[in-house]
């Protein structure tokens, strides 16, 4: 098995690359489709616990907008 990265982006999601499992809130196996993932950080995406960019429309502070 080959290592995990876990990437934190500044107001957006965390992207995760490597060998991976993703488990719902009862331990069942989530398939992705890829082999790279954006998960949501913001508790706004349609598509949780994936990213779906909506972040981008709800930002908020002194990094809004940049």
């Amino acid at each position: 098995m080959s290592d995990s990265v876990i990437r934190a982006y500044p107001d957006g999601p965390l992207i995760v690359r490597g060998d991976f499992t993703l488990q719902d809130e009862n331990g069942e196996e989530i398939t992705p489709e890829r082999g790279t993932i954006a998960l949501c950080r913001c508790g706004r995406s349609a598509l949780k616990p994936l990213c779906d960019g909506t972040h981008a429309l709800t930002r908020r502070g002194p990094r809004a907008g940049k």
